[in-house]
């Protein structure tokens, strides 16, 4: 008597439904958050030092191509991560639990984290 159990258990191969992949983003998206929040702490540093100091913080983010991206890229993670975080939210209450509705929801998390990442986009740039 044999069990019929998976032989190929690398995640990189099994393809993962779209609520999944929000699911794993959704967390992703918190450690950048988190590693962010570094950058941003030192500039928030720098402008509260002084007259002079904001101005460098402010010539920071308004001169060099990687600190707007930096910026950008904090904006559209903390907009993913907020959609996702509501979809979570209402699915701890119990609605939008089954496959169809969950798939839905995913949906909606990726296009509105589209919308506000090109409004960021357009407000950084």
């Amino acid at each position: 008597m044999s069990k019929k159990r998976p032989v190929n258990l690398d995640l990189r191969t099994i393809k993962q439904p779209l609520p999944a992949l929000v699911s794993i983003t959704h967390r992703v998206t918190g450690v950048m958050l988190f590693v962010g929040l570094i950058f941003m702490f030192y500039l928030f540093d720098l402008s509260l030092s002084g007259a002079q100091d904001f101005a460098a913080a402010q010539s920071v983010l308004q001169d060099h191509f990687l600190a707007k991206f930096i910026a950008w890229g904090l904006l559209v993670s903390l907009a993913f991560h907020l959609f996702a975080g509501v979809k979570h939210l209402i699915q701890d209450f119990g609605y939008g639990e089954e496959l169809e509705s969950a798939e839905k929801a995913a949906k909606f998390v990726i296009g509105a984290t589209v919308v506000a990442a090109v409004l960021a986009g357009v407000w950084v740039w």
